[in-house]
């Protein structure tokens, strides 16, 4: 009961505040979405750079996370998308972007949140090491697939669609800031004063801003959609990710730290970049809101479950 009312609780108090400001009126529409560009095109960016940029590298990247991680990650991917397409009968392009709600958790808005109230902030090292790949390999996984999808007998050269891949990564503001921490990272070099208090101002500000712009934007929308579709986004996300991630830990041989990263971050329901990306597209927008906000309800009870399994 403890880490429901002292870890998980406050975590969604923030959301919570911000889908009862929207639903109360005492916010607008596009005062939430300025609230969410400033966190996902600045503050986040700047979080995102400054651990990157003082990241320990070399004691950080373990290769049993990202196995662990990425192997429950793609395997939902598959599954969802796979059953989306003939159990489901969607199409092919509804099909990818029900995968990819499978695929991307909400590990930097949930994820970093909850972690550092659950064990405290020196074990966010676990957190930060799939953070530096989460969107890189999970946005090019879900565009690259989304892209042949759709070139199918367009004849478009690879070379093209490599490009559109490509360009469509490097515009992420997230991807900007991991990509740009790492480079800083290896340059060995420390970060001035001046620039590491800017930083920590902004840091300050990001998962605040972030969860509150969260909740206004799961105010738009209301649980409806195919309900079993929901339903397997959801028993992939919060079930069937973790326990993957957490059975795969265990056989590498992960500390308890880089175990409780890989399960905490994987319990995560999908963030607002599963809808984002099925809104690029124009496919299965209602479905990917539906799963998007059932599915952040339902984590409140599933992390506490996981934190219970967790050493």
């Amino acid at each position: 009961m403890n880490a429901l009312l002292n870890v998980i609780l406050p975590v969604f108090l923030v959301i919570g505040f911000g889908y009862w400001a929207r639903r109360s009126g005492l916010i607008t529409d596009p005062a939430i979405d300025g609230v969410t560009r400033f966190a996902q095109n600045f503050a986040l960016p700047c979080l995102l750079f400054y651990n990157m940029a003082t990241l320990d590298i070399a004691n950080s990247f373990e290769p049993g996370i990202f196995l662990a991680f990425y192997s429950g990650a793609f395997a939902c991917f598959l599954v969802g998308g796979i059953a989306a397409y003939t159990l489901f009968k969607r199409p092919p392009e509804d099909s990818v972007a029900i995968g990819f709600c499978c695929l991307f958790s909400n590990s930097l808005l949930l994820g970093i949140p909850i972690m550092e109230r659950a064990y405290g902030s020196d074990a966010l090292a676990g957190n930060f090491t799939i953070i530096a790949l989460h969107s890189p390999i999970l946005y090019g996984a879900g565009i690259a697939t989304m892209e042949i999808v759709r070139a199918r007998g367009t004849g478009i050269a690879k070379i093209q669609l490599a490009r559109q891949i490509l360009q469509s990564l490097i515009r992420q503001p997230l991807v900007i800031g991991i990509l740009l921490g790492l480079t800083w990272n290896l340059t060995g070099l420390g970060l001035p004063g001046v620039l590491e208090g800017g930083l920590q101002m902004m840091m300050r500000a990001a998962l605040p801003a972030a969860l509150f712009g969260l909740g206004g934007v799961l105010c738009r929308y209301r649980p409806e959609g195919d309900g079993k579709v929901v339903a397997m986004i959801c028993v992939l996300s919060l079930i069937v990710h973790p326990l993957i991630g957490y059975g795969i830990g265990r056989a590498v041989g992960l500390g308890v730290d880089q175990l409780r990263s890989v399960v905490v971050t994987a319990s995560m329901a999908p963030g607002m970049n599963a809808f984002l990306f099925a809104n690029l597209y124009g496919v299965a927008k209602r479905v990917s809101a539906t799963s998007v906000l059932v599915a952040t309800a339902l984590s409140l009870f599933s992390i506490w479950g996981w934190l219970h399994v967790l050493p």
